[in-house]
């Protein structure tokens, strides 16, 4: 087994900050549920760990997809509604979200999704440049295995094919294979164990600049290209230098937002 070792401020900022690089599907017991449930009649949930995953996934996911953005407000009974499930599952997928710094709670409020500041942007893009290029250096390690690597190219061919398409949500989720494809070539447990707790949601989701989708196309065929072809200097370069490129995008998009106000 690899052994990740990362350095004693990055597991500071790990606990203490919201660190986001959604780049997994949940499990397909988490998957959320098509029914509907009212605020009263809502039924108890068979399985409560499903239900909760099912609220925390979909929120996760509803980001990205712009149905939650920063700053907005949860209500219980509308997700009850929204996801199919008894509002205790609500509670226990919004304490998840809130023990992942992806929402807050508010006096006179309650469950707010939470709105990074620049600060807490540069501290979540910190630990994602690090991560990102452990994960590279290790799928290039072991870039001889056909399988695993046919995974990383079919990514890419998605990636295009949403580009391609100008589908927002197909760029999403082909992104999020191509993550799960360098996880899998990584083989490397303890790096597979904590990726899915890196999400990116907010960040994308309070930064939706359109060249952020070029960038990323971009910068995955060229770290495909150096994992695939087993350099691992390259790719852990390649890897690290697409996470301080979005850094500076957005650093941008804060000077404009600044000014502007």
């Amino acid at each position: 087994m690899n052994l990740l070792i990362v350095p004693t401020d990055c597991w500071t900022i790990l606990r203490n900050k919201i660190v986001l690089f959604n780049c997994y599907d949940p499990p397909m017991n988490a998957r959320t549920p098509t029914r509907s449930a009212s605020d009263d009649d809502a039924p108890a949930d068979a399985d409560k760990g499903a239900a909760s995953d099912a609220v925390f996934h979909g929120i996760l996911r509803g980001l990205e997809s712009q149905a939650f953005v920063p700053g907005q407000r949860l209500v219980e009974a509308d997700l009850s509604a929204r996801f199919g499930v008894s509002r205790n599952s609500v509670r226990e997928g919004l304490q998840r979200l809130v023990a992942e710094g992806v929402i807050e709670l508010l006096k006179h409020k309650g469950a707010v999704i939470r709105t990074l500041d620049v600060q807490d942007t540069m501290d979540v893009l910190d630990v994602a440049e690090l991560m990102t290029g452990l994960l590279a250096r290790g799928a290039a390690r072991n870039h001889a295995d056909a399988p695993l690597a046919s995974k990383v190219r079919q990514s890419l061919r998605e990636l295009a094919r949403a580009d391609d398409a100008r589908d927002t949500l197909a760029f999403t989720l082909a992104r999020r294979q191509f993550y799960r494809a360098l996880l899998d070539l990584s083989r490397n447990r303890e790096l597979k164990r904590l990726f899915p707790t890196i999400h990116m949601p907010i960040v994308y989701a309070q930064h939706r600049l359109p060249s952020l989708q070029q960038i990323r196309l971009r910068d995955y065929k060229r770290i495909a290209s150096a994992v695939l072809a087993g350099k691992e200097d390259e790719a852990e370069a390649l890897a690290r230098e697409h996470v301080q490129t979005v850094r500076a995008c957005i650093r941008e998009n804060y000077a404009r937002l600044s000014d502007v106000g």
